[in-house]
């Protein structure tokens, strides 16, 4: 089969001359900047809603979108008329349109700000006039002939995966399908219901939108799709990729040529004009949440859109998030269940090892890295000639480097945290400002030559696991060790082929995966997360437990032997009963009691406003103003507005960092007000001269 492009068609607007109309543009402006809505602009002709163009601003020329009727503030003295426009382009379509305009309100952005903030940046830097040159010779490239190797056959659906399958297949052909929780255990098989829903739409000649929650999973999952559809185009849409890249993949989207969009959170804004298809894989990581910029959450903006395009979208998880679970019982999502693995294939074992039984050291010494039955049992799979996978979620040799003679510890001057200590770099990082610093040779404060790592990351487990395992091959993955072009793949190549016998690394190891000889995962001391300030803290550890412990195993014939330890200082605690006996629904439904008895999410609705300035004071006299403002705005009565605070983290590259919680019991509600509230806001930052800047994070994942 040969697919030919096709020459973009562009829907032409009236060319006859006219007298110069008002035209509405939306441009990139942060919130800080108090730019609201779009600009209005002068144009001879008419212009079409989603077209894009070059417009004066100040001395400068920008990129912007002619925008529909959107509500905006007249914020140029004299109206000035607009640029060259790109006429090469069809205009984004009207539904692309509407998810920006409800993105833009609800999470108290301008549209502006967030519609040009998800365009290829590549955009701003071509000329308009001669963009047909580059579109021309992207036409050439999709006229190449696609592979001509057949598909491959299909192997057999378990009943509940077909059951699956069918359910999405029959909310294509609904009117306003409801959002489908797909609920599988590890290794059940959800990514081929992916493939077979993706081909449903396929079939009927629609896109198909497939998330993943962070870059390294993309490349696993795309040739998987790449497999199972050689005569499809797919693009992939991620940070990993050039700019050209990113023009050309988004241009494909945008110009109907790709069938597939995969990509992380911002693919959820691609322009696709047949669309029949979201997927939203491992739909409860965080980071499907921008933290920078417009904080908006690509999971909740997916479901948006299936609505609004009238499509399904299909949420996958092995531990959804207490969001998603709760509108299943609600009713407002329809749960699809797979509690098998492929093959009838056994989850591992989970054990809890108490930490409290170990001898106490001696003074000097540091605890044991592995329990003693834990180190036996890496040493059996080696002896087995089987994989193993430790996983400690801290990277760096130490947390921190501290001086016994007068307690200097490696601070970072610029931030409220430690610079950790890297020992083959022989530096102090700070992984919030980035500082650098080479390792000092003597203590700064005394002068003391005796200065020790306290604590324990990847790289220092990496080093006493090549100690206890002679002989072993022992690899790292982790931000350190993948931070290179193409390391990440190199290293996971290694661990499939075999060349690694124990794989050490953060989080980073533990999600999607697919390591066919492992089967044992070791999780080191992760009680911290147990005692956390932040109330989704065990939500996030039962998850990211139940993720790594999905590693083991997935290879049928070894399932049997597979185990998971979990080191332990509370093996009572209820997150790992629950875990031993991989009970999401127990442990989902306790975690809701409890939210629901302290009327927090979701149960609840917040938002954080946060300042940050040199002076902590300034910032804090910011938020005060802005709460004094928000009592007398209709609707005060039902929201409430907590003090000033620092935020958990208060310093960050020398800026203090002020946050204030708003909570109301209905979404509405806080919409209602932090609508009212930001003309407020922005008139209050023109009178703090010293904030550095402000922003309203709607459904914070941390508070």
């Amino acid at each position: 089969m040969t697919v030919a492009a096709e020459a973009p068609t562009t829907p032409t607007p009236p060319t006859a001359p006219t007298a110069p109309v008002t035209v509405r543009v939306a441009i990139e402006a942060p919130q800080h900047s108090g730019l609201i809505g779009p600009l209005d602009y002068l144009s001879t002709a008419p212009l079409l809603p989603g077209q894009l163009l070059r417009v004066p601003l100040g001395r400068r020329e920008v990129l912007g979108i002619v925008w529909h009727g959107a509500a905006g503030l007249d914020e140029l003295p004299s109206k000035k008329p607009v640029g060259a426009v790109f006429d090469s382009l069809p205009p984004l379509a009207p539904n692309w349109l509407a998810l920006l305009d409800f993105a833009a309100a609800y999470y108290q952005r301008s549209v502006g700000e967030l519609a040009l903030a998800v365009l290829p940046p590549e955009l701003r830097r071509i000329d308009p006039l001669q963009l047909s040159r580059r579109l021309a010779r992207l036409a050439k490239l999709l006229a190449r002939p696609m592979p001509a190797d057949p598909a491959p056959a299909l192997p057999a659906l378990a009943a509940a995966q077909a059951d699956a399958v069918q359910a999405i297949t029959l909310a294509m052909a609904e009117a306003a399908p409801v959002p489908m929780l797909l609920q599988g255990v590890t290794g059940s098989g959800k990514t081929e219901v992916y493939l077979r829903a993706a081909a449903a739409a396929l079939d009927a000649g629609k896109q198909a939108l497939v998330l993943v929650p962070e870059i390294n999973l993309t490349p696993q999952l795309e040739a998987r799709f790449a497999e199972r559809f050689p005569q499809r185009r797919m693009v992939a849409m991620h940070s990993g990729l050039t700019p050209a890249q990113r023009l050309a993949s988004w241009l494909q989207a945008a110009l109907g040529q790709a069938d597939i969009v995969l990509g992380t959170r911002l693919s959820v804004f691609a322009p696709m004009t047949r669309l029949g298809l979201i997927v939203v894989d491992e739909e409860h990581d965080p980071s499907y949440k921008q933290q920078e910029g417009a904080r908006y959450s690509a999971r909740d903006l997916a479901v948006y859109r299936g609505r609004l395009e009238r499509v399904p979208v299909v949420l996958g998880s092995a531990t959804p998030s207490l969001e998603s679970w709760l509108r299943v019982v609600q009713g407002r999502y329809q749960r699809l269940r797979l509690d098998q693995r492929v093959g009838d294939g056994a989850l591992p074992r989970v054990r809890l090892f108490d930490m409290g039984v170990l001898p106490r050291p001696a003074a000097g010494e540091l605890p044991p890295v592995l329990a003693p039955l834990v180190l036996q049992s890496l040493r059996e799979r080696l002896g087995r000639g089987e994989q193993s996978l430790v996983f400690l979620n801290r990277r760096g040799y130490a947390p921190v480097l501290h001086c016994g003679a007068c307690g200097w510890k490696s601070g970072c001057p610029n931030c409220s945290a430690w610079r950790v200590f890297h020992k083959r770099e022989r530096t102090l990082r700070c992984h919030h400002c980035a500082l650098v610093e080479r390792v000092p040779r003597a203590c700064p404060d005394c002068g003391n030559l005796d200065i020790a790592a306290l604590g324990q990351g990847t790289e220092r487990l990496e080093e006493q696991l090549a100690g206890l395992l002679p002989g072993a091959r022992i690899g790292r993955l982790d931000a350190d060790t993948a931070r290179g072009q193409g390391e990440l793949q190199s290293r996971l190549a290694q661990v499939h082929a075999g060349d690694v016998d124990v794989l050490v690394g953060t989080q980073m190891v533990t999600k999607g995966h697919d390591f066919r000889r492992v089967t044992l995962v070791v999780a080191v001391n992760p009680d911290s997360a147990l005692f956390a300030a932040d109330f989704r803290a065990p939500e996030r550890l039962f998850a990211l437990l139940m993720q790594a412990a999905g590693r083991a195993g997935r290879d049928a014939d070894a399932a049997a032997r597979s185990e998971v330890w979990v080191q332990t200082w509370h093996p009572q605690h209820a997150l790992y009963q629950a875990l031993q006996r991989h009970d999401m629904d127990a442990f989902a439904a306790s975690q809701l009691a409890e939210r629901q008895g302290a009327g927090l999410p979701p149960y609840s609705h917040l938002a954080l406003l946060r300042a940050e300035a040199r002076d902590a004071a300034l910032a804090t006299d910011f938020l005060r103003a802005a709460a004094a403002a928000a009592a007398d705005l209709p609707g005060a009565e039902a929201v409430m507005v907590y003090p000033p605070v620092p935020a958990t983290l208060n310093k960050i590259a020398g800026m203090e960092r002020v946050q204030m919680l708003i909570e109301a019991s209905s979404r509405a509600r806080l919409q209602a007000l932090l609508a009212a509230w930001m003309p407020a806001l922005h008139g209050l930052r023109r009178s703090h001269k010293g904030l550095a800047r402000w922003a309203i994070d709607v459904d914070p994942l941390a508070i």
